[in-house]
């Protein structure tokens, strides 16, 4: 065999190799025919155990990419397709429908900066991953009660866990059979668009505000308006008629930081009656709060059914985690299930029961009260060395919550040349431009999640240098 068999890279060998030798017979560099070596030969060139070689070649058999013949070996299979030539497949394949062409590509995962000022990102230092494997053993030591399907509805434990949070944590009004359990908000938020969105329905989001919420909206064919947003929150008189879905991020407006106040929640509550429109309330990461008792959530100021409440966990706990829930109008409830059962069932049971015990002891409050010290004292040293060294250049916005803090730009400088130099010293920056599209602004989002306090003084340190 004169073909060459490499084990560099990552992943189960005896997979390297069979799809190596696969390769190799359906692009013609192993013909018909032609006999391989022993399992204990190629074991001793590759330095493997021959049973790693033997798996190999038996799935090739199975295949039917190999035969043996008793006493003579392991051949080629003579009954195979004609080699196809080596080459990139036709860009005249299939191809998506017109919506998902104009969507840019999804962003590729790049390894983390020397100076982490991303955005949702949370501190997995924080998180008590021992305690979580204790949680997680214990469900999974009673294998029964995850053995078969369940509802589209969640966990149990977990949908009774998370409305007794909510309610006593948020003041929203729900019990157990009112919540959906999903896998983060992104699907809540997309569950809602199967069930609520025809093609061509309008849809307003905050100006500036959630990428991944207007692409998603986007994807289903809305129409998607931006409505600017000011120091109280949404311009409820800015909505545009026929509008069907507003999606809003009240407490801790994304990106700027502002809470949406209590005379602009009344007027949106009122406008969503008038209209029969149904307003999205994403309360995405209010838990980490600084100062004062957060407003009241939109959900328990509703009267006339009008809100659907969307949480998640991964800002909270782990982004890997992917769990969130939805609190949707009763009116919505029957659609929404059997949506969540066409598109995913139910998700993993498992992580749900064990997130449902880490509520219900009191570990998730605990955790949340930890790590709010945490963060705070990164808010207030972000706050001071803008304040210090960005004077004149940078104005943070007040918020008292979150992970991130929005700065404007004092002047009409473009940060976008700025952000890069500093990206390419090592601090990522995200601009607010970024998160803008008809009423462009300039300023900077820093997370703090994913940064050490030591090192954000350093981390700002370059973004000054980058200004030049």
């Amino acid at each position: 065999m004169d073909f060459h068999v490499s084990l560099a890279g990552r992943g189960d060998r005896s997979v390297r190799i069979y799809r190596q030798l696969r390769d190799a017979v359906l692009d013609g560099r192993l013909r018909a025919g032609e006999r391989l070596p022993p399992t204990r030969e190629l074991a001793r060139r590759l330095a493997v155990s021959r049973n790693t070689v033997a798996v190999a070649y038996d799935r090739l058999t199975a295949d039917g990419f190999l035969t043996g013949r008793v006493g003579a070996g392991t051949y080629v299979s003579a009954e195979l397709p004609a080699p196809k030539p080596r080459k990139a497949p036709s860009v005249r394949g299939p191809q998506p429908t017109a919506v998902w062409r104009s969507l840019p590509p999804p962003a590729a995962e790049a390894p983390a900066p020397e100076f982490d000022f991303r955005v949702g990102i949370p501190d997995t230092a924080l998180f008590p991953l021992d305690t979580w494997r204790r949680l997680l053993a214990r469900e999974l030591r009673d294998t029964a009660e995850f053995a078969h399907y369940a509802g589209p509805g969640g966990h149990p434990g977990l949908r009774a866990a998370i409305a007794r949070h909510v309610g006593v944590s948020r003041s929203v009004r729900a019990d157990a059979d009112d919540v959906l359990v999903t896998q983060g908000a992104q699907q809540a938020l997309d569950l809602l668009c199967r069930v609520l969105l025809e093609p061509g329905d309008r849809v307003a989001i905050e100006e500036p505000g959630y990428r991944m919420a207007k692409l998603l909206f986007t994807s289903h064919g809305a129409e998607v308006v931006g409505v600017p947003v000011d120091g109280e929150g949404l311009d409820v008189a800015a909505l545009p008629p026929r509008t069907k879905l507003v999606y809003v991020t009240p407490s801790h407006q994304f990106p700027l930081g502002t809470p949406m106040s209590l005379a602009r929640r009344t007027a949106l509550l009122a406008w969503a009656a008038r209209a029969g429109a149904v307003v999205v309330e994403d309360d995405y990461d209010s838990e980490f709060r600084f100062s004062d008792r957060p407003l009241e959530p939109l959900q328990s100021l509703d009267r006339d059914g009008r809100v659907a409440y969307v949480g998640s966990f991964s800002k909270t706990l782990l982004p890997m985690l992917r769990l969130g829930f939805l609190i949707a109008p009763a009116s919505l409830r029957d659609a929404l299930q059997h949506a969540r059962q066409l598109s995913g069932r139910h998700g993993d049971l498992p992580a749900q029961a064990a997130l449902a015990g880490f509520i219900d002891e009191g570990l998730f409050a605990r955790h949340l009260r930890r790590a709010t010290k945490v963060y705070a004292d990164r808010h207030e040293r972000i706050t001071a060395t803008l304040e210090r060294v960005f004077a004149g250049r940078l104005r943070p916005v007040p918020s008292a919550a979150g992970l991130h803090l929005c700065a404007l730009a004092e002047d009409e400088t473009d940060l976008e040349p700025i952000a890069a130099r500093a990206a390419a010293a090592g601090a990522a920056i995200q601009t607010l431009s970024d998160l803008c599209g008809g009423f462009p602004q300039q300023g900077v989002v820093l997370g703090y999640g994913s940064i050490p306090s030591a090192s954000i003084d350093a981390g700002l340190a370059v973004l000054d240098e980058a200004w030049g």
